[in-house]
């Protein structure tokens, strides 16, 4: 069975849900977890309010900030379930091939993730991530609905 599984997060209402599904998955196979989180590069061209408003410096500060609370809530959810977890945050503009990456460089054989994550325009404009994962990745994925 699987040892080692990569639950990727937004930070998500639907994200923490397969976060929560994930670990309990985990705990029940006894594997342990590499919880990974993706925050965009700064672009001066975006859909992004937050790249709208700050600066460079400003908009990296937080992009850190909101990854490093994203972790800290998948690991206190890890650690009431006892199960291992180990976080990590990665600035990519392409977040299926950070998750791909992220899981072979782990060693993980499993990615478990949420369906989608994005809303509105954007999933329209820049497709689900969860889609590339599954086009590209030669891993197993589950996705939790």
């Amino acid at each position: 069975m699987y040892k080692h599984i990569l639950i990727p997060t937004d930070g998500s209402s639907l994200a923490m849900t397969a976060v929560k599904q994930g670990l309990d998955f985990a705990k029940a196979i006894g594997a342990e977890v590499t919880a990974l989180t993706v925050f965009e590069p700064f672009h001066l061209l975006t859909l992004e309010t937050d790249m709208i408003t700050d600066t460079p410096e400003i908009y990296h500060r937080h992009a850190k900030a909101e990854a490093k609370a994203t972790l800290a809530k998948v690991e206190a959810l890890a650690k009431a379930r006892g199960v291992v977890c180990h976080p990590v945050e990665v600035e990519s503009d392409h977040p299926y091939e950070a998750i791909i990456a992220a899981a072979k460089k782990h060693k993980c054989d499993l990615i478990a993730m949420a369906s989608h994550g994005r809303k509105g325009i954007q999933s329209i404009l820049l497709g689900s991530e969860t889609q590339k994962v599954l086009t590209h990745s030669s891993l197993p994925v589950l996705v939790y609905r």
